[in-house]
């Protein structure tokens, strides 16, 4: 338990590396939140409306430090991510138990929406100025654009009750201006999931560490009959969560940080190589080739099913590996490995602190849902580093000894991470993010190679 506290200090003090950049810089109405206590539905989006970004103002609170909860007497209403198939669920479930118990007083409205369409619904809600109270988003650009607009509420003074708890440098994805306005939960990379009796089928005891040696660990599985990876074309950022790990192995997390965070052009030959490196995995049949019209969820059951030996995707996943006692002892993580060994290293991940739950400016209760947020993101954090859904942004409490070996596995990679660059739909502002996804749907359905991605980007975006 105490190697875990220090564990997580130690990975808070490296977060410094990826959080050097996330500046204010996306949007759209929503039916109003369903007034569900305990089991929010999954909801489709609407319509995307177009924005109208005001001027940004200071939403500072003079009160929020101060707030009592256990007096209060109010309904809030909360949009979230954590649907009954996410990883998540427990965790929020969990801590809004747990917080209506202590506050009795204070109604937590919430729903729950899949990845994508929330995406599309927390913008469409912002620009039609019909936000809830209490908000999940990604931090950096994702959150920074909802800032810029003057839509979200300054945690600043609500933050001081709880520095002790939080270290200042897990909050640095979404502090703008030297302000404060999210509330970080836990934090995940990117990890290579591997099957480790479909890799001894074909030879292999331990995942490759190399390029060279995961390429023929590939091929082995393909003559077994075995497919290396499925990835889900439905939804884009699944395939992100493979080119991204690709890209910053063969051009080094320092460069792809310039790029992403808007510092430097895609026009770079070295994006286009890594791009074309992806795309011969794919020619050469390391794919499930369904993949293009499944989900992640399908694609998710198919590799605990067996059917891949490889999956790559945030390490959230561990919890629901670890709950499964008859694909846990199969399953083992790692990064992915160097492609190209003058431009990277191991070490350098994709992820970091994104998670994050945030405050609407024009909350009827802004102080105390600020509260609220701060003391409800503490249980998150807690009970999802308990079910393995991440490192803990905030500093572990209570017996820990529980977290799963998965988890302890990523904590370890993580300690010995030399950078990060946040997930790329996250770390670009709006526009340009649609932009990226729209080109790396073209990736993975082959429709471009990487000449076209790097010339593409570069016109469309810088």
């Amino acid at each position: 338990m105490k190697f875990r506290k220090i564990a997580a200090l130690m990975l808070a003090g490296m977060m410094t590396v990826s959080a050097t950049a996330c500046g204010n810089t996306p949007a759209t109405p929503a039916e109003p939140a369903a007034q569900t206590q305990t089991t929010p539905e999954t909801k489709e989006t609407p319509e995307t409306t177009e924005e109208t970004a005001p001027e940004t103002t200071d939403t500072s609170s003079t009160e929020g430090g101060s707030v009592d909860l256990a007096s209060a007497n109010v309904s809030l209403d909360m949009w979230c991510i954590a649907t009954e198939s996410d990883s998540n669920r427990h965790s929020y479930e969990a801590a809004i138990e747990e917080m209506a118990s202590e506050y009795p007083g204070i109604t937590l409205n919430w729903e729950a929406f899949e990845n994508e369409s929330y995406k599309t619904k927390i913008k469409a809600a912002v620009a039609a100025d019909e936000m809830p109270d209490i908000f999940f988003t990604w931090s950096c650009a994702f959150l920074g654009d909802f800032v810029s607009q003057g839509k979200v509420y300054c945690l600043d003074d609500a933050y001081q009750d709880y520095a002790s708890e939080l270290p200042e440098v897990m909050l640095a994805n979404s502090t703008y201006d030297g302000k404060h306005y999210g509330v970080p939960l836990t934090m995940n990379i990117v990890g290579l999931f591997a099957n480790m009796d479909l890799l001894k089928e074909a030879g292999y005891d331990e995942v490759p560490g190399t390029y060279d040696e995961f390429i023929k660990c590939c091929d082995a599985l393909k003559a077994k009959g075995i497919v290396p990876f499925g990835c889900a074309g439905k939804e884009t950022w699944c395939v992100t969560e493979y080119l991204e790990p690709i890209m910053e192995k063969s051009i080094g997390a320092e460069q792809m940080n310039k790029i992403m965070l808007g510092q430097d052009t895609w026009n770079n030959p070295d994006v286009a190589a890594s791009v074309d490196t992806f795309q011969k995995m794919i020619n050469d049949g390391y794919f499930d080739p369904n993949g293009i019209s499944l989900g992640n969820d399908e694609v998710k059951a198919n590799f605990m099913q067996g059917k891949y030996a490889f999956y790559m995707n945030g390490t959230w996943n561990c919890a629901d590996f670890a709950n499964d006692a008859e694909f846990f002892p199969k399953v083992k993580v790692s990064e992915f490995p160097v492609v190209n060994a003058d431009k990277s290293k191991l070490g350098e991940l994709i992820g970091g602190p994104s998670d994050t739950l945030a405050v609407a400016a024009g909350s009827e209760n802004a102080d105390i849902a600020a509260k609220y947020t701060f003391e409800l993101g503490k249980r998150i954090c807690h009970y999802g580093y308990l079910d393995g859904c991440g490192l803990p942004a905030w500093t572990p409490y209570g017996d820990t000894s529980s977290v799963n070996e998965l988890t302890q596995t990523v904590a370890g990679i993580c300690n010995n991470a030399s950078g990060y660059v946040l997930f790329g739909d996250t770390a670009q502002n709006a526009d340009d993010a649609q932009t990226y996804l729209d080109y790396v749907a073209q990736v993975y359905g082959c429709a471009i190679d990487g000449q076209g991605f790097i010339d593409g980007l570069s016109s469309d975006i810088r």
